[in-house]
């Protein structure tokens, strides 16, 4: 039997813990105070899914590597699946009003959507849509 996991949380590292909470309450989504303090909080993207934002320095506590320098180079992007073409363009919207730089122009394949852009730490993020009619 295959091994199957029921959550995922994701670390990234953040420069200004306030900014990046603000950044991401702009877009639409909320917090876990259970889980927030001065050095980290727990973003929830859905019920099974949960983003760990950890200042830079909290971040190292976890790792003897170096944090990647997310301006210049990509470790990771980070995609979310939408419910529909329209939702992408308005989460893409949202971030880019919210202070995130477009990362690419929307790609439109008919079945499936997408448009990316990077948070204010530089983080890469998708949204993307796919036809539930093509996917087998």
């Amino acid at each position: 039997m295959a091994l199957k996991m029921d959550k995922i949380f994701v670390n990234l590292p953040v420069k200004d813990l306030g900014k990046s909470m603000e950044f991401f309450t702009k877009i639409g989504f909320e917090f876990n105070p259970q889980f927030t303090d001065e050095n980290a909080t727990c973003m929830m993207i859905s019920d099974h899914i949960f983003v760990m934002l950890l200042v830079e320095d909290f971040f190292k506590t976890f790792t003897n590597k170096e944090i990647s320098n997310s301006a210049a180079t990509t470790e990771v992007i980070l995609a979310l699946s939408a419910d529909s073409k329209e939702q992408v363009d308005e989460i893409v919207n949202k971030a880019l009003d919210a202070g995130a730089r477009k990362s690419n122009d929307p790609i439109d394949h008919g079945f499936m959507y997408s448009w990316s852009f990077e948070d204010i730490d530089g983080h890469l993020w998708e949204v993307m849509y796919m036809d539930p009619s093509m996917v087998g």
